[in-house]
């Protein structure tokens, strides 16, 4: 998602194999049709990740259940749940035109 010009990984779900592998590796190939591009991602502090759990929260309402925090409560809130849904920063993007293995 995208968030005051930043672009972020959320785990709305939890921790599960995606943020083991994101935190063990640093990095990953993110496909989206033919295209594809190896990111680093860097795994953020609670109070860097409130704000975007927030954001996150009220732009995907699909996720909502399984957050305890609510729209439009306070960002205390969903810094107090970042340990259950962490946040990774995206850096360095690389782009291409084509599929990677």
């Amino acid at each position: 998602m995208c968030h005051d010009g930043q672009e972020w990984f959320v785990a709305p779900y939890g921790v599960r194999d995606w943020v083991h592998n994101a935190r063990a590796a640093g990095e990953a190939v993110v496909r989206r049709g033919r295209r594809s591009r190896q990111v680093r991602l860097v795994e953020v502090s609670a109070a860097v990740a409130a704000p975007v759990l927030a954001a996150y929260v009220r732009k995907e309402p699909v996720t909502r259940p399984f957050f305890d925090a609510r729209v439009g409560d306070p960002v205390s809130a969903f810094e107090a749940e970042a340990d259950r849904h962490p946040v990774f920063r995206v850096e360095n993007p690389q782009v291409s035109g084509r599929f990677e293995d």
